[in-house]
């Protein structure tokens, strides 16, 4: 149970975390829009680099919990129910963890070439109501494919790894 529910939780804390940094750029752009002359125009030159600085800053913040969870969860397991219970956590989070990675990755992409198709002048076009849905699929559809579903591939292999360099805490706890 706690390793198939893993994959969930680590998921929810990466789309979470781009909603996060997403916002603050948006913050950022508004704020550059309103203190950069001619920004709005056309004339005026955007601060890039403040962009980039806060995407940056705001993934290796984002990542921290994702990550602790990731390194925590095998520890706390292995000392509490031993090997046998790791080996469990393992399995339910590889088996749960490779399904919902193949969800996420095919159906972000799906909702991405919804739009572009909608876009290219299908079901309505721009500005539509199907434009307007596809466009808030996409939103959720982007981390789904860009964030959460590769980020499942480095849970399993991160929780593998750090069962493998505990288990003799493991074996000797029990």
């Amino acid at each position: 149970m706690v390793g198939a529910m893993l994959p969930f939780l680590f998921s929810a804390f990466t789309m979470e975390s781009v909603g996060r940094a997403a916002q603050s750029i948006v913050v950022e752009v508004r704020r550059q829009f309103k203190t950069i002359p001619g920004l709005m125009e056309g004339t005026g030159e955007p601060d890039y680099k403040s962009c980039v600085d806060l995407c940056t800053k705001s993934a290796l913040h984002e990542m921290v919990v994702p990550a602790v969870l990731a390194i925590a969860v095998p520890i706390i397991v292995g000392i509490v129910l031993g090997v046998s219970g790791v080996a469990g956590m393992l399995a339910g989070a590889t088996a749960c963890g490779l399904v919902l990675a193949a969800m996420m990755s095919n159906s972000g992409g799906a909702w991405d070439n919804a739009k572009k198709h909608i876009e290219a002048g299908n079901f309505g076009g721009k500005g539509s109501d199907n434009h307007k849905a596809a466009v808030v699929g996409d939103t959720v559809g982007d981390p789904f494919k860009d964030t959460s579903g590769p980020a499942i591939n480095i849970l399993i292999k991160l929780l593998s790894m750090v069962a493998i360099v505990f288990a003799s805490v493991f074996i000797n706890c029990h």
